[in-house]
């Protein structure tokens, strides 16, 4: 029997990472709710604070500076974080649906994505316009622009459509920004002509007189023209064209290279299925307490809500208040207390930059301007983006388990209700850990494995054990690897462990053929057990069908941590007289050789960072992106341009895994350190000294470079790389030199964008250590 942490009986799932979410996420994380899983979606791992993003397009901050990074929040909070995207709502069956993966089980559910541009109605816009939202689409057009400037092939006209503040301040941003690049790259280069366009008669239309005629002086002295009471109706690569008796009137058309669009938005097309209570605009209709008006389940906060009673202009400073009053709610209503009403403030005050480190306040009838307004801005900014960067995860204390106990949950029928109690229960180990039948069936009831003629019995009709017929001809290749989850997406965690699997397989040059899984999960209401084994599993046997691996049987059984692993057997041809065919060893590396890498290195130092909060977002999600990439049609590649010998690397290290190649084939080795590959962010993790468990083990394998002392100070992350343990790893070969750009070409030509040569093979040496560290080129070492 043992004590397990507090089972999980809740599932509150958050829609979006707009500034609401950013609070809420903040809020459990400072006052968790036992028994609550709470899980955030978002397409993107970093949020823009909407405040800074002028100063960010201006040239006075960076990506990190205006960007909360949501996985670090995530972590804070004890949250899964989702990297999906949103396609609708089955309120029937309380199910959030996602696009190319499966559904989420909730049972309150927010919804904070703020808001998407309406263009349909505008021909052209779609195709030709720049939407700022959403922001990170803006900003992938917004540093090609860039790019441009800087080689002198940039617009020389930029239309803005939009008076708003956001249309504003946004041109201005970029007007300061873009004269600065062109400057700097011709003195006497004319400047980008800017052109305003607002449907209102004036500029700043929520603004009072004197903040109006402020800003329409400033644009008028930076030369900027103002088109007030101006419809656009039609965008194209040539420019807009404004409304009026004839549409395609040439006395209407002006011309821009480039077309920026900041008007109002609408909520997403998605939402209009749901089946939800929206306005005219499409945004979801709330009560006091940010609840849909139309289902208790559904909250809504930021500018995709439309609070009944109240014409809130959609403004970040609404959503960022919101944030506190939506936590309490959704804590509320999750427990089955009264809601508490949210009173939205009448005035705000609007800061409004200029471009140019200078501002304007503005609050109902009063305005000041000036550089300390800007100053003044920034501290409160950057003040901001403290609350929700400083959070010192590592030195948080984690809830004693054992003083755990079931709350009283909201709804909670008397079935769930001994279910929970159960739960909380001392578990029983031997086979009473077995997940119950009546889990396991209907999350096994949604896969759907490869079809493999060669499987006489498996999933199909199961039985005591699966039975599988070996061809004529053919050998059995078999490998066995588990491990706990890392990453809190139960569906990538079924990938990557897939992939981590099967890697054993590829190295060899075997073709996978079935696969019987081996899963713990922690346990809970039969619900949230059954969903966490679908979503694990589904993304497991996604990978597994895409290598041509069916998958017959498995055991799952309850513990604390959600864990997967796979048993897999491929085939490899046997040749009449008993020899393999076309088999991969380790053994068989030769001098001259090529030493050749698939992937980049880092997974380890990154998640061992992750764990505590300390990795930027956006390297985790490069790292993931990187670990579902099977190693499939790199051991296919591998194989066609002669690879002697070949492994995958993941626990032991790349040094470890090395050596266990050299040994065998009677050769030592030279390794480029600046050869590498190396995952973003992994040399600043490992200079944080952020290492995994199984490093120290793996450095003890310095003995075996016959150089160490002799690396430069400047490479000591580079060094503390090789001993770094990896999961889904890539492949390391040995393979001829004529061979190495060839192959190395192909590999990036497929998508293996980390792949890189990284060594070469020499003769066995005097035994001093059988790899050498080599500090040079990168492109010399094909040579």
């Amino acid at each position: 029997m043992q004590n397990i942490p507090t089972p999980v009986l809740r599932d509150l799932v958050l829609i979006g990472g707009g500034h609401s979410h950013v609070g809420v996420l903040k809020a459990f994380g400072m006052q968790p709710l036992p028994g609550v899983r709470i899980t955030l979606i978002c397409t993107d791992a970093h949020t823009p604070y909407s405040g800074m993003l002028p100063g960010y397009v201006a040239g006075h901050y960076d990506f990190d500076s205006v960007h909360l990074d949501l996985l670090r929040l995530c972590v804070f909070a004890g949250a899964r974080f989702i990297q999906a995207e949103v396609t609708g709502i089955d309120r029937n069956h309380r199910k959030v649906h996602l696009r190319s993966r499966p559904a989420l089980d909730y049972d309150v559910v927010s919804i904070n994505t703020g808001s998407t541009p309406q263009t349909g109605n505008i021909a052209g816009a779609a195709e030709f316009a720049v939407c700022v939202k959403p922001i990170a689409s803006f900003n992938q057009r917004w540093l090609a622009l860039l790019a441009q400037v800087r080689q002198g092939v940039g617009p020389k006209r930029i239309a803005v459509v939009g008076a708003g503040a956001g249309g504003v301040e946004l041109l201005l941003a970029m007007q300061h920004r873009l004269d600065k690049e062109i400057r700097a790259l011709q003195p006497n280069a004319a400047p980008i002509a800017f052109e305003l366009f607002t449907a209102s008669a004036h500029i700043l239309p929520t603004h009072n007189a004197r903040v109006q005629n402020r800003f329409a002086t400033l644009l008028k002295s930076r030369k900027v023209r103002v088109h007030c009471n101006a419809r656009i109706d039609q965008v194209s690569a040539q420019g807009v064209h404004q409304s009026g008796l004839e549409p395609l009137d040439a006395n209407r058309w002006t011309a821009a290279d480039a077309v920026f669009w900041v008007t109002q938005a609408g909520g997403g097309a998605w939402l209009q299925d749901t089946g939800l209570a929206c306005d005219a605009h499409g945004f979801v209709r709330v009560n006091a307490q940010l609840q849909s008006i139309s289902d208790t389940r559904i909250f809504a906060a930021g500018d995709v809500a439309s609070m009944e009673g109240f014409a809130l202009e959609k403004a970040g400073v609404f959503a960022v208040r919101m944030g506190m009053p939506l936590a309490r709610n959704l804590r509320n209503a999750l427990l089955g207390k009264p809601l508490k009403t949210y009173h939205p403030q009448t005035r705000w005050l609007a800061l409004i930059s200029t471009g140019d480190r200078y501002a304007v306040a503005s609050r109902g009838a009063l305005d000041f301007a000036g550089t300390w307004v800007w100053r003044w801005k920034d501290w409160i900014d950057r003040r901001f983006m403290a609350r929700f960067t400083d959070l010192g995860i590592a030195q948080m204390a984690t809830p004693d388990s054992s003083d755990a106990t079931a709350p009283a949950f909201a709804d909670q029928s008397e079935d769930e209700s001994e279910q929970a109690l159960s739960a909380l229960a001392m578990r029983c180990g031997g086979c009473g850990a077995k997940v119950g039948a009546s889990v396991l069936a209907p999350a096994l009831a949604a896969l759907v494995p490869l079809y493999n003629p060669a499987v006489l019995v498996g999933l199909q009709s199961p039985d005591d054990a699966a039975i599988v017929q070996v061809p004529e001809g053919y050998a059995l290749v078999h490998t066995v690897d588990f491990f706990r989850a890392f990453v809190d997406d139960p569906y990538r965690f079924g990938k990557i462990a897939a992939n981590h699997a099967l890697g054993d397989i590829f190295a060899m040059g075997a073709q996978p053929q079935t696969a019987t899984a081996i899963a713990t999960v922690p346990p809970g209401l039969d619900r949230q057990t059954q969903a966490t084994l679908t979503q694990m599993m589904t993304g497991a046997v996604e990978v597994l069908n895409a290598a041509g691996c069916t998958l017959v049987g498995g055991h799952t059984g309850e513990g604390q941590e959600l864990a997967l692993g796979f048993a897999i057997n491929g085939l490899v041809a046997v040749s009449p007289n008993g020899e393999l065919q076309g088999v991969m060893r380790k053994a068989g590396m030769q001098a001259g050789d090529v030493l050749l890498l698939t992937k980049p290195l880092g997974t380890g130092t990154l998640f061992a960072a992750h764990a505590l909060g300390l990795a930027r977002g956006r390297w985790i999600e490069a790292a993931l992106r990187h670990m579902e990439q099977s190693n499939f049609g790199a051991a296919q590649t591998l194989q066609a341009h002669g690879a002697h010998a070949c492994t995958d690397v993941t626990g032991f290290g790349l040094l470890g895994h090395l050596v266990e190649m050299t040994r065998p084939s009677g050769v030592d080795a030279e390794i480029n350190l600046s050869a590498l590959p190396v995952l973003d962010g992994a040399l600043e993790c490992l200079g944080l000294g952020q290492l995994s468990s199984l490093h120290n083990a793996n450095a003890r394998m310095r003995s075996a470079l016959a150089n160490a002392d002799e690396v430069e100070p400047r490479q000591t992350q580079r060094l503390s790389l090789l001993f770094d343990p990896q999961t889904a790893g890539g492949l390391l070969t040995s393979l001829p030199v004529s061979q190495a750009a060839a192959c190395l070409q192909a590999l990036q030509a497929q998508g293996y964008s980390g792949s890189a040569i990284i060594g070469r093979v020499l003769p066995l040496g005097d035994g001093n250590g059988p790899i050498r560290l080599l500090d040079g080129p990168p492109q010399n070492m094909e040579q």
